[in-house]
């Protein structure tokens, strides 16, 4: 009935019946007739204001019917609606009062990339990272005083991998908890799905597949059904609220729908740049520092086969897509599961293999338990490649890496190093390599400075001066990791000491002790949170010096980071060249002169 769309719009396309849907209510004096040309029109307004701002896409478009016959029989927010992970919130935030300020949508003050709790009263819980729903719904389920209220998740089948949504199911099974999980099965996490639960979900493999399952299970079960269909969605939802206790719909999407570019590569529109309405210029741009790992990780495994790479459903992300081309068989996706990455390679690593994982720093967070039993006590040999270290800008709050330092560095047997410079990471990452127990190489997404020499080899706990400064009582300047180009002005301008310290832990303790001798300031640099970060290691170490030497800590304070462009981002948490000389300024006029 309806085209299938395929450019996405340069200026707000015709849309007159979502024009009148200004909120829910205005959904929901819609006849049911109208709601397939509302989906239409949806789409289009979701293609252009994800083309004007960036963003997720793919799953949004996939969900378009599913949102609508939601909201449209529920009684949101009264009902209890969940949307897991939180890409394929866009059309729910478009049909909540929000779709006049989309076009803010993950720029600086604008509404958030994922649900959030304090933005909308329909977020009923904030979301970022995969696989959280059925638990938060369950509690819920179990807190909420109105026993009329309805309770869904929406969780999708690559959110359905992860180890905590089967025990939440586990839980909902045995509360008989009266809540509706609906599975939005599309064959893709960002990446296609792997695993033996896409091939069980399936149901045509002969073994009874999910209906069988989740019946045992304790469920009420209904799938799998097109989820585009909206009559039919509409009718097996209804039904399915009438019922009582636990219920799972399993419904088949196709990510991207409506779209045709994203209907035939879901992977590449998963998400999408901004589109320039004027010529591009064409910009010489430096590799990113996932482009730098992939390079890396692919000539180190040519020449030792016991490299083994892991990654917890971030293949592109991380830089691996060369390398599941020319090493499929050393490569291992374990879909949306940390905690078994992360002991997957202890088991590799105890059988003398060299397991390399590339993981984000915020969903490393999710493996911390393994790490610290499975791999930092009992000293394995394995490499944590750890990207999206620090600010990430647009995605907010939510996927900044701004912990992973303090939680690393406790750690007994641990090494953690960030590289400043894309030769630096290199040979960082050949360190860790050769280095026998685990090694954390940390770095930022974006690009990673090319053509800078590398001064000195890298060695164990040691760092390098970049300048030092003409004057006695200087301060020297520390850096820790991606920030030095943001530096070298800043230090020449106030006639400071530059170091590279590269290590967190070990710190370079015989450069610091030098450094004590001609200098009356330190000041730490770090993409972390100040609490617990390289800062808090120099100042630990400060006092058992009994020194006099000051101390500034930069690096982000102790709030959630907003959602912009890195530079804003960094820039408003005190991290800019310009704000980094104003605090340096201001501290080193309060110095004693001796």
């Amino acid at each position: 009935m309806f085209p299938v769309i395929l450019n996405i719009p340069r200026q707000a396309p015709a849309t007159p019946l979502f024009d009148q849907v200004d909120g829910v209510a205005d959904l929901r004096m819609l006849k049911p007739a109208l709601l397939p040309q509302l989906a239409y029109e949806l789409r289009l307004a979701l293609l252009y204001s994800v083309g004007q701002t960036g963003g997720h896409l793919g799953a949004g478009l996939g969900v378009v019917e599913l949102t609508i016959a939601l909201h449209y029989l529920l009684d949101t927010p009264n009902d209890r609606l969940i949307w897991d992970v939180g890409h394929q919130a866009y059309p729910h935030k478009m049909l909540t009062g929000r779709k006049k300020a989309m076009l803010s949508m993950r720029q600086a003050g604008g509404l958030a990339p994922f649900p959030k709790r304090d933005e909308s009263v329909f977020d009923t819980f904030g979301v970022g990272h995969a696989s959280t729903s059925i638990s938060a719904l369950l509690g819920m389920v179990l807190a909420n005083k109105s026993p009329l209220a309805h309770h869904i998740a929406v969780i999708g089948d690559g959110a359905l991998t992860a180890g905590m949504a089967f025990e939440a199911l586990n839980h909902m099974a045995h509360c008989q908890a009266n809540a509706l999980i609906i599975v939005n099965d599309n064959d893709m996490a960002i990446d296609a799905n792997l695993g033996g639960l896409a091939t069980f979900l399936d149901d045509h493999h002969g073994f009874g597949g999910p209906s069988q399952w989740f019946t045992a299970l304790g469920f009420t079960y209904r799938g799998p059904v097109d989820g585009h269909d909206l009559p039919q969605l509409m009718s097996i939802i209804t039904e399915l609220l009438s019922l009582p206790g636990p219920k799972l719909l399993h419904i088949n999407t196709l990510k991207g729908k409506g779209y045709g570019p994203a209907e035939s590569d879901p992977v590449g529109y998963h998400a999408l740049a901004k589109i320039d309405p004027i010529e591009p210029v064409i910009i010489k741009k430096s590799p990113t520092y996932a482009h730098v790992f992939g390079q890396w990780v692919c000539k180190k495994a040519r020449i030792d086969g016991r490299l083994m790479a892991i990654t917890p459903a971030m293949l592109g992300g991380s830089g691996l897509e060369s390398f599941s081309k020319e090493f499929a068989e050393r490569l291992f996706d374990v879909a949306i599961a940390e905690q078994h990455a992360i002991t997957l390679a202890a088991g590799m690593a105890c059988e003398g293999a060299k397991p390399v994982v590339a993981i984000y720093s915020t969903f490393l967070q999710r493996g911390y338990d393994q790490f610290i039993h499975d791999i930092a006590l009992q000293n394995l040999d394995i490499l944590l490649a750890i990207d999206r270290a620090g600010v990430v800008g647009e995605d907010g709050a939510t996927h900044t890496g701004a912990y992973d330092l303090a939680f690393l560095r406790c750690l007994p047997n641990v090494v953690v190093m960030a590289p400043s410079n894309a030769a630096e990471a290199t040979a960082m990452l050949n360190f860790g390599y050769a280095y026998c127990g685990p090694v954390a190489v940390r770095y930022p997404r974006g690009e990673a400075i090319e053509g800078l020499p590398l001064l000195a080899p890298i060695e164990l706990g040691r760092g390098q001066v970049i300048r030092s400064s003409g004057k006695s009582n200087a301060i020297a300047i520390l850096n820790f990791g991606a920030l030095l180009d943001k530096l070298t002005m800043v230090a020449e301008a106030a006639d400071a000491t530059l170091v590279d310290m590269r290590f967190v832990k070990p710190l370079d303790e015989m450069l610091l002790k030098q450094l004590l001798l001609q200098h009356n300031g330190f000041v730490t640099i770090e993409d972390h949170s100040c609490i617990g970060g390289a800062g808090s290691a120099v100042s630990e170490w400060l006092v058992q010096q009994k020194t006099s030497v000051r101390l500034l800590c930069l690096g982000h304070q102790d709030a959630a980071l907003p959602h912009g462009t890195r530079e804003q981002v960094l820039h408003n948490t005190g991290l800019s060249k310009e704000a980094i000389t104003a605090k340096i300024n201001a501290w080193q006029a309060h110095l004693p002169a001796e």
